[in-house]
């Protein structure tokens, strides 16, 4: 029979994260431009933003729907029009 073995497991502690400067500026209404990946941009408005401004709840624009980014998502938010 094999080993029970956790593979892919993190090994030490989990590093802490913090938000660009430009995310600890978003607001509740705020019009934004969310970069999800390269050549992939959308505009939004801002829902709620957690105290620490970690994460972000966005409605996309056209109809596609209300997501949450968090810092560590590799995305980019930043206000102005979209």
């Amino acid at each position: 029979m094999g080993r029970s073995v956790k593979r892919h497991t993190l090994d030490g502690p989990v590093r802490k994260v913090s938000p660009a400067p430009h995310w600890k500026k978003l607001r509740q209404g705020d019009r934004v431009r969310v970069k999800l990946a390269p050549g992939f941009e959308t505009g939004g408005i801002v829902d709620a933003v957690t105290a620490d401004h970690e994460a972000v709840w966005v409605h996309l624009d056209d109809g596609a729907g209300r997501t949450l980014l968090h810092c560590s998502d590799s995305v980019d938010i930043r206000r102005g029009d979209a």
